[in-house]
Formats: C-alpha cells, structure tokens, sequence
C-alpha cells in the first residue's frame, strides 16, 4: 500500500508542530509549510518531514507547493490549513493594509490551499481536509474586528466545501480553538491547571476526526478548557 501522506501548512513550534509528531507516529509522510522553513529544521529532524517555503496568499506559491509535494510525496491524503494572522485595535485605527494583508492570509489563503487540495482529491474520491480556527470564527470580540472577519470567512468557507465536497467523499472539518493553546507565553502558572489548551491534546482530536467512518463525518468540532466560560 502507498504511503498516506499529509500536508502542514502554517506550520510553526505549537499546534502543527504536535500534529507533524502525531502524524509521523501514525506511519505518514509528513510535509511542512511555512514562511521561514529554516524554523523547522528541529522538528524535520525529529520527525522525518520535509519543509517548504510558502506565502499562502500567493496563488502561485501555494501551486508551487504543492508541486513539490507531489514531486517528492505523492498527493497529500491529508492536508491541514493552519496559519493565521491579526490586527489588534479599535476599527478607527486600524491600517487597512495591513487588515488587507491578515485577509489574504485567512480565509484567501485557506481558499487557495484548499482548492489547490481538492483538485487532488476529487479524482481520487477520498481525503482530508482539516481548517484551525479560533473563538473568533464564532464570537466577534470588541478590539478584533479583522481576526473575526478572518476566522468567520474561514470558516464560511470549510461549512459550503463540506456541504459540496463530502457527498464526494472528501472530509472537511472544521475546529473551534475556543481559548488560548499552551506554548512559551501561555502557561498555567496564573489562570490554574489546564487553564490552556495542549496542542498534544488538540492534535489527537484532529486524529480521532481524521479517522472518523464516513457515515459519521463531523464538520465542525469546538475544543475548549474545562474552566473556559461559555
């Protein structure tokens, strides 16, 4: 049997870091994409994956990418979309390039990954695709109008491709990261134990949605801490 394969983009030292180690256990070829993959030598090594640079919201980067993936892994089987970008700030403020900019990269380039993914899939009747959003793809926070009007557009778009798509057998599936994920500037120490999400944790909700039965597909799965308010 070939080599299920799965493709990271975004990926960084947190969450998609966790998924590359997951996804690496489970016996994958894993590919990774990002901005700067000279970031990523530490986990290549770990894990056995390859590194890509891409600027996701240049339609000819993320051809590009994926290209070179086929070249060197074959199709992806699994592609997971993960990067993310804000402007903070009271509407009044805010840089309307820069809001620009943050669009370009959630939901247009989620557009573009996705598109470039499914022109994959569909032949083939099967794969995966597996979106990271936020509280702010639900709940449009003062202060955070450009990450809401990201992470709503996102995940517009993943609920009319799971709509359109997994009739045709392709699995999008959505996930709400409702709270902050644990990393270097989030800890326990001043909220309490399991105050923040554990991208090991989160990785293995991703698995268990990557191995759902077909008659069970969730589009859409909302993770939070214990202690987060609703």
């Amino acid at each position: 049997m070939t080599k299920e394969s799965a493709l990271i983009v975004g990926a960084g030292s947190g969450l998609s870091a966790s998924l590359a180690r997951l996804f690496a256990k489970e016996g994958m070829a894993v590919a990774l994409a990002g901005r700067s993959p000279g970031k990523l030598d530490a986990l290549v090594a770990e894990t056995g994956a390859r590194a890509y640079r891409c600027n996701v919201s240049d339609a000819d980067d993320v051809a590009a990418l994926f290209a070179a993936v086929d070249k060197d892994l074959g199709e992806p089987d699994v592609v997971v979309f993960n990067p993310s970008a804000r402007v903070r700030g009271p509407i009044q403020d805010l840089d309307p390039i820069a809001v620009r900019d943050a669009l370009m990269v959630a939901p247009y380039g989620g557009f573009l990954v996705a598109q470039q993914a499914v022109k994959r899939m569909l032949p083939k009747g099967k794969g995966t695709l597996l979106v990271t959003g936020a509280s702010a793809a639900v709940k449009g926070y003062a202060n955070s109008s450009c990450f809401a009007m990201g992470k709503f557009g996102l995940r517009g778009l993943c609920q009319s491709l799971a709509r359109e798509l997994q009739p045709k057998g392709i699995h999008v599936a959505h996930f709400v990261i409702d709270g902050g994920i644990a990393g270097p500037n989030y800890t326990d120490a001043s909220r309490g134990p399991d105050a923040f999400l554990e991208p090991d944790a989160i990785a293995q909700s991703y698995l268990h949605v990557l191995r759902q039965h077909r008659s069970a597909w969730s589009w859409e799965i909302e993770l939070r801490p214990w202690m987060e308010t609703f």
